[in-house]
């Protein structure tokens, strides 16, 4: 695991949260594969939300609402074997397990899987 490897994911993952809360589209899509499979458990079903839905919500502000104000966003990456990584992301809002891909273009959330964090109000 290299320095370098591990900020390029830590600023990756923090374009897809900051990006979320921000109403950041650009931001969103930039952290994005155009593959991604982010999904969650839903009454027993994993529902899931392509890259250009999580594009639009965002830029729709969807997640501008979730914003706690006060945030927290910890990044651990978990494990990094080129060209792909593991991370865990607590936030005030969302739990959330993500895996990387490395890229032409820089390291990509391929695959997401989130819960609400059950610590939130």
């Amino acid at each position: 695991m290299t320095t370098t490897d591990e900020q390029a994911i830590e600023a990756t993952v923090r374009d897809y949260f900051e990006g979320w809360f921000d109403g950041d589209a650009e931001r969103m899509d930039r952290a994005l594969h155009p593959q991604l499979a982010k999904r969650a458990l839903r009454d027993g079903k994993l529902s899931e939300s392509p890259a250009p839905e999580m594009i639009e919500a965002t830029s729709e502000g969807i997640g501008k609402a979730q914003d706690p104000g006060e945030r927290r966003i910890e990044i651990e990456v978990v494990d990094i074997h080129p060209p792909i990584a593991a991370a865990v992301v607590h936030s005030n809002v969302y739990r959330e397990y993500v895996h990387l891909v490395r890229t032409e273009s820089g390291w990509k959330i391929a695959n997401a899987l989130w819960e609400w964090d059950r610590e939130r109000d």
